[in-house]
């Protein structure tokens, strides 16, 4: 998922430099929002580890 958003950011920022605003700040929201999912499952997958943690 991280890298979908790095692919997305990049292409904001190609498109930006070309003057494709509408495909940049298309292209930016959808890196904005697969990074805050990003985020949500990397906060759940730490709270499930700390769950789950073996007892010894």
């Amino acid at each position: 998922m991280l890298r979908w958003t790095m692919i997305f950011l990049v292409l904001a920022l190609v498109a930006a430099v070309f003057g494709f605003g509408g495909i940049a700040g298309a292209a930016a929201g959808i890196a904005k929002i697969l990074f805050f999912i990003f985020v949500a499952f990397l906060a759940l997958s730490f709270i499930t580890s700390l769950i789950n943690k073996p007892k010894g």
